[in-house]
């Protein structure tokens, strides 16, 4: 059995789906967090379990060729960069490895990935930012949240957002300093302001600021958003959210425009596309092409194809795929969303595309019974992946192709599983970096209907 607080020598011999390094010690399995493949170690057991332990770097003995100099002062106590520390084309290799072996083990197949989709830049490549605020010695600061903690760790620019995101915080953190503006503490559920939420259109450059707060404060906050609406280049909207709730969720359900448009715009794989703040819109934009390129190269719809989407946010996916096919429905559970995609649609001329407003599997149902029947369905469900109910109506739907998008491999692994013991053969998988230097990674896989 291995010793807590002990030092022992190891090498790393492979990375798992968190980001941890994997080695064994005594014959027992050690996770390592900040290590490579290659890297020989010395590794002070920090916990020690059943059938594998918890390690930390002690000292290194000989790095690994993927090791590099992590390029952010934040990186070890934000924990949201877990490859930061190694070359990017090891973290590809990883990643890839992630969606291979997640279909391998949980789905149950040994597909071939094609190439991996990377990413041409691994900085300042989100569109959007949420912030926490708190009070620490006596002044309100932002940042992110201390991994499996709420302390927050002030940080006013972080290396994966836009420049501009830290215009902003800079901008509003003095503000709220010099007017003593409460920040809301959640352990008494007393101060008014929660997060700073950000967004911006990668193409258009629009910036959208938004202030989740515990109750109205417009008064206060329309001098804030005039002066980030006069200070900061392309800002074209301020509105402020209420959350009253005690509640980890950040956004609530009312809406203040305080400056400019209540939405911005920006452009996806050729069309226009007007964001709501609560509506869903892909964080890595020029990612999000590429991966949707490959999803209409799975998908390969025919003039006269009906393609259901079923879970559409503001429409994207369907309407990329809009010229190449006869219809496109969407659905997707956010209000705000729908009137989003219904707007898309018109904005670009796409008059053959129709969007409902629910649960996936419970509208869809519906449409099945009045006699929908689509040739293609698109899955793009949250990490947790699809329900039960929506797969059921997804192979009553009879398609002749699923093409599937997850940000949770083992998820969309499962689902393919379902469906491959529902009738549906998986023909073809890719992984795809969306979020650079981050332990996450999406994938794309396409199911045929098995004739057999």
């Amino acid at each position: 059995m291995l010793e807590k607080n002990k030092v022992y020598p190891a090498e790393i011999t492979g990375i798992t789906s968190e980001g941890s390094g994997v080695c064994r010690i005594e014959e027992m399995a050690v996770f390592v967090p900040d290590s490579a493949v290659g890297d020989k170690l010395e590794v002070r057991i920090v916990k020690v379990l059943k059938s594998y332990a918890f390690g930390i770097i002690d000292s290194i003995s000989e790095p690994s060729p993927d090791r590099i100099q992590p390029s952010c002062p934040h990186y070890k106590k934000c924990g949201g960069c877990v490859f930061r520390h190694m070359t990017y084309e090891a973290e590809c290799g990883v990643k890839n490895g992630i969606v291979r072996d997640a279909f391998r083990r949980l789905g149950g197949t040994e597909l071939d990935t094609d190439p991996f989709i990377s990413a041409d830049s691994t900085n300042r490549y989100r569109n959007k930012a949420q912030y926490p605020l708190a009070v620490q010695d006596g002044r309100a600061v932002c940042g992110f949240y201390a991994p499996r903690s709420h302390r927050v760790i002030p940080i006013e620019d972080c290396p994966l957002q836009p420049e501009k995101f830290a215009d902003i915080i800079r901008i509003s953190l003095e503000y709220i300093n010099s007017h003593k503006l409460p920040v809301y503490d959640e352990k008494s559920h007393t101060g008014i302001l929660r997060h700073i939420y950000i967004r911006q259109g990668a193409h258009s450059g629009q910036l959208m600021v938004c202030f989740v707060v515990r109750k109205d404060n417009s008064r206060q906050l329309q001098k804030l958003a005039n002066i980030l609406s006069r200070e900061v280049e392309g800002v074209c909207s301020v509105v402020m959210n209420i959350n009253p709730d005690k509640t980890n969720v950040i956004l609530g359900d009312k809406w203040v425009t305080l400056s400019g448009s209540s939405e911005i715009t920006d452009t996806m794989c050729g069309n226009r596309i007007l964001i709501s703040p609560p509506s869903f819109y892909q964080v890595n934009t020029v990612q999000a092409e590429k991966l949707y390129a490959k999803a209409l190269e799975y998908a390969a719809p025919g003039a006269g194809d009906v393609i259901a989407d079923l879970y559409c946010g503001v429409g994207t996916i369907g309407l990329s795929m809009a010229d190449k096919a006869g219809k496109i429905i969407g659905i997707e559970i956010v209000p705000e969303a729908i009137e989003n995609a219904k707007r898309n649609a018109q904005l670009n001329g796409i008059s053959k595309a129709d969007f409902y407003c629910g649960d996936a599997g419970e509208v869809f149902g519906k449409l099945r019974a009045e006699g929908c029947s689509p040739d293609i369905i698109l899955l793009d469900p949250p990490r947790k992946g699809c329900s039960e109910q929506t797969l059921e109506t997804v192979v009553s739907a009879a398609p002749e192709k699923i093409v599937m998008i997850s940000c949770n491999p083992a998820t969309a692994a499962r689902d393919a599983k379902w469906l491959g013991e529902h009738g549906y053969a998986a023909e073809k998988l890719c992984g795809a970096d969306l979020f650079p230097r981050t332990r996450h990674v999406e994938c794309v896989v396409l199911m045929s209907r098995d004739k057999a």
